[in-house]
């Protein structure tokens, strides 16, 4: 019994001598045709870029921001010889803050040694003052070089004898999904911080506007993180962060970023203090299956033509509704939302050729593009008209049919920007607007005339029909 365990115990011990002096080890075991690309550390890319970040911090000077009566028919609250009224002065009116400071937080990146910094509109829009920290700490006063709300693009600028660092522009059409990419902001106002992921998607359209074209990541990006730049791993910027998914405000891993193409196709237009783009003049829509059936296309390519602006370029040339423009300019339109963008980006009074289908049967037109002008209901350059931060359009029944309204009258919001008046005021696009102050508007004139009567800090009481229900919406005018 004895001879029997000592031999089972030599042939365990002979075992695991046999697994120690083994030529094929567990990692040789494993296969080797997968090499690993991720860098084994960011910080040689973190300690080039990161003096060439900035914070940017700004102040917004929100005036009568105490009680304020809304617009007024009739008798006042309180008339002159009311009582109440000489109590409410005694007490309460000093009391009232005639204004405060709403200070913001964000982000941005030095592009060239003149002092120019690239960030996001939202960033630096409707603001009073605006501060730069660079990474030592020192601040400067800031200003406004041009902005594009379309885009969510601002430039701004610093004066300084400090020699700045820029960081290269590198080329967004040539990220992959599946790279490496590097964020570096200032969220939550804690200063540079950088995080890492992987590009998760290119191309994503999240309705912040007609030129939606972002490269969603999943490196962290959080508030105050919004216009520094996302970073491959050569270093160079390939994309703006500028806006997050999430639930509760802090990053859940979906972030977007505007690709840096698209900044660097409109940094001359914004060094100018102006963006101006091409205006074809049709409203489009996507292709679905059953469209491409009904319309007898050979797929789903192309923007198809739901409506023609009378006078418009398009209309001059001879395009029609029902037209599926495939190319424009020699670049082919893929799906509709190629079309807005390569429009706007192509210079005024051009002369493109467009090739549309009609009924079966391929078209080519010349059309002289038009400078396209801000959009009804879009903010104006006059600081004294109201903002609310939407576009408001007559209702057809093609524009209802693309929004998927049962209403083909009325007025009704085609877009709603970020951060904006109708965007807290919780609008959205597709509400079919009834009322103004409960009075009735019908058409774009009513609406217009209605609008210019409230000023900057007034409250506007909107009824809205949405999904076959009204309701009551509060917007306060900036």
């Amino acid at each position: 019994m004895a001879k029997n365990k000592m031999a089972l115990f030599c042939l365990i011990a002979g075992f695991f001598v046999a697994i120690q002096l083994s030529p094929v080890t567990v990692k040789e075991a494993l296969p080797s045709s997968l090499p690993s690309t991720a860098p084994e550390s960011f910080s040689k890319l973190v300690k080039k870029a990161s003096p060439s970040v900035v914070n940017i911090s700004t102040v917004k000077v929100i005036k009568n921001t105490g009680i304020k009566p809304m617009p007024f028919k009739g008798q006042r609250p309180f008339s002159p010889d009311d009582p109440f009224k000489d109590f409410f002065d005694r007490f309460f009116k000093d009391q009232i803050p005639k204004q405060h400071r709403q200070k913001s937080l964000g982000s941005g990146f030095i592009i060239d040694k003149d002092g120019f910094i690239l960030t996001n509109n939202h960033v630096v829009e409707n603001t009073d003052e605006i501060m730069v920290k660079l990474t030592d700490e020192k601040e400067f006063p800031a200003k406004i070089v041009g902005r594009d709300p379309k885009t969510d693009l601002a430039l701004i600028r610093i004066e300084t004898d400090r020699p700045l660092k820029p960081l290269t522009l590198g080329n967004s059409d040539n990220l992959e999904v599946g790279d490496w990419v590097v964020a570096i902001g200032n969220p939550f106002g804690l200063g540079n911080t950088v995080t890492a992921g992987i590009v998760s998607a290119k191309y994503r359209h999240i309705g912040a506007g007609s030129y939606d074209n972002f490269i969603q990541t999943d490196a962290s990006i959080n508030p105050g993180n919004s216009g520094g730049p996302l970073l491959n791993t050569s270093g160079e910027v390939i994309g703006i962060n500028s806006a997050i998914f999430s639930r509760t405000g802090g990053s859940i891993g979906i972030g977007f970023a505007i690709p840096v193409n698209m900044a660097r196709d409109l940094l001359p237009q914004l060094k100018k203090g102006k963006v101006i783009r091409g205006w074809l003049g049709v409203m489009i829509q996507k292709i679905t299956p059953e469209l491409k059936d009904k319309l007898k296309l050979k797929d789903e390519r192309g923007a198809l033509v739901a409506d023609v602006t009378p006078g418009a370029p398009a209309d001059k040339a001879g395009i029609k509704r029902g037209d599926v423009i495939v190319s424009f300019d020699g670049k082919v339109i893929k799906q509709m939302k190629d079309l807005p963008y390569i429009v706007a980006s192509t210079p005024v009074n051009k002369t493109v050729l467009v090739v549309v289908i009609r009924k079966g049967q391929e078209k080519d037109f010349q059309i002289k593009l038009a400078e396209l002008k801000d959009d009804k209901g879009s903010r104006e350059t006059d600081q004294k008209k109201p903002y609310l931060g939407m576009t408001v359009e007559e209702l057809t029944p093609q524009l209802a049919r693309s929004l998927g309204i049962s209403e083909t009258s009325g007025l009704v919001v085609v877009q709603i920007n970020n951060n904006t008046p109708a965007a807290e005021a919780g609008l959205k696009q597709g509400d079919v607007i009834l009322e103004i102050d409960q009075v009735t508007v019908k058409n774009l004139d009513q609406f217009n005339k209605k609008i210019q009567d409230y000023e900057k800090g007034d409250a506007i009481l909107f009824l809205i029909k949405r999904k076959g229900s009204t309701l009551y919406l509060t917007l306060k005018v900036w």
